[in-house]
């Protein structure tokens, strides 16, 4: 099919009618993976890549799995836990630890909202945020330790579940939520009428790969995914009326911790070895 011919379909969401340029574009955003073949291009497929996050954080979860695996005969539980938060943060460069860090900064500071938003565009990090940082890492921390005492496949489990889901409440979020900031702001380079869409479509991914890890894990799951979402979205709105690139990397830390919490719940009643 020629160029012509996708520009013709207006039916058929952008990242599936470019799907190697849309791809490759949201790689490069949310991974530090060196690919350079056809960087210039990735301006115009920001938004068509949105429907490529939630499987941009399945490849994650399915890296950091493998790489962790190789590491638990030989590390006691917590070392294995610091080790799976080391690289799934590293995996994005921080990119959304960053933004939870602002968005700490910002949401936590009680100011007017245009304040809040000149706060989370400081580069600087105060002390909410680093609270902010602290909490998520210990929920984190807490969580996948917890799992690791019960063997290898829960923990490898969780590990590829939580970039996925992370992604997915990106997704989710910006389908729920205008772009709050006026004028040009990196988060709204991914805005575009297929967030819905790409919302569902992120749904279905998460649904079908929790299904196929075991029923038991999918309602928790789901669960935690929208409780976060909606929550930390209500709070958005109500404090800047939208969301920004800050606020979507915020939510997908959050929505990480959550669900490593939500597998623990999901598996009261495993024996440990």
């Amino acid at each position: 099919m020629t160029e012509s011919q996708k520009e013709r379909q207006p039916w058929l969401p952008e990242g599936l009618r470019f799907p190697l340029a849309s791809f490759l574009a949201a790689l490069r955003f949310l991974t530090i993976v060196p690919l350079t073949w056809r960087c210039e291009q990735d301006g115009r497929f920001f938004a068509a890549s949105l429907v490529w996050f939630p499987v941009i954080g399945l490849l994650i979860g399915l890296t950091g799995a493998v790489l962790i695996s190789c590491l638990m005969p030989f590390f006691p539980p917590p070392v294995v836990a610091m080790a799976a938060i080391v690289l799934l943060a590293a995996a994005s460069g921080c990119l959304h630890l960053d933004g939870l860090a602002d968005s700490g900064d910002g949401l936590l500071s009680a100011r007017p909202r245009e304040r809040i938003l000149e706060i989370m565009r400081d580069s600087h990090t105060g002390a909410m945020g680093v609270i902010a940082l602290v909490l998520v890492i210990l929920g984190k921390f807490a969580a996948l330790s917890s799992l690791a005492t019960l063997g290898a496949p829960i923990l490898i489990a969780t590990l590829i579940v939580m970039p996925l889901a992370g992604r997915c409440a990106i997704v989710l979020t910006m389908a729920c939520l205008p772009y709050a900031r006026e004028g040009e702001g990196l988060g709204r380079l991914f805005y575009s009428p297929s967030s819905r869409w790409a919302a569902l479509w992120a749904l279905v991914l998460l649904t079908a790969v929790l299904a196929w890890g075991g029923w038991r894990l999918v309602l928790p799951v789901l669960a935690a995914v929208a409780l976060t979402v909606f929550l930390f979205s209500l709070w958005c709105r109500n404090k800047i009326g939208g969301a920004t690139g800050d606020t979507l990397g915020a939510v997908c830390e959050l929505t990480e911790m959550m669900v490593a919490v939500a597998m623990t719940f999901g598996t009261l009643g495993i024996n440990t070895p």
